[in-house]
């Protein structure tokens, strides 16, 4: 698997066998074209839940995001990911979390961590992406213009979920892009997407 584009464009990155099931490169070029199209990665401080090899948070320092911030529960997986960080030398603007999201989430939230993006891409066969993404929400974890990207099985997809709009949809065979971004009160009482 590669980086698509930006700084690390072409850089290969090492996937753990048979534990993680990432997010293929196609899919990931118009996910970015759309951000990029939101101004939602320059100088963006990202979250990647369930990050995996860490290809979308470490893609989103590649195309100019300030940090990331990477949680993955498997320690086999993390030391993979945290190996994909050395090898593209971003560690100073890099930090990977080895937990479960349920644990990680309410620990930076005591921090004080503000994210302006956030990945959630967990496994298909599971209702965490509606579940995580109700926990960003209401964690005092979001800054006020986040972007919000769900990854999920076209069959399962997360849903509305309270405090957030859904802004777009997309789907790529089986993969199914949420993207949401902070619901205002009028879209919360009408249940209205934002534009």
């Amino acid at each position: 698997m590669r980086i698509t584009g930006g700084e690390f464009a072409g850089r290969v990155l090492r996937v753990p066998r048979g534990e993680v099931r990432p997010t293929a490169d196609r899919v990931r070029e118009a996910l970015f074209s759309m951000l990029a199209h939101r101004d939602a990665l320059a100088g963006a401080h990202v979250l990647d839940a369930f990050a995996g090899s860490g290809a979308l948070g470490l893609e989103a320092l590649s195309r100019g995001a300030a940090s990331a911030t990477f949680v993955e529960q498997s320690r086999t997986v993390a030391r993979v990911l945290a190996a994909n960080v050395e090898a593209l030398g971003v560690g100073a603007s890099a930090r990977v979390l080895q937990r479960d999201i349920a644990f990680a989430l309410p620990s930076l939230a005591r921090e004080q961590a503000r994210f302006d993006l956030c990945f959630v891409d967990p496994p298909y066969a599971s209702d965490l992406a509606a579940a995580t993404l109700a926990s960003l929400a209401s964690g005092g974890l979001l800054a006020a213009h986040a972007v919000l990207v769900a990854e999920s099985d076209r069959r399962h997809a997360p849903g509305p979920i309270a405090g957030l709009a859904l802004a777009l949809e997309r789907r790529y065979g089986d993969t199914l892009i949420s993207l949401y971004g902070i619901a205002n009160s009028r879209e919360q009482e009408n249940g209205e997407p934002r534009a």
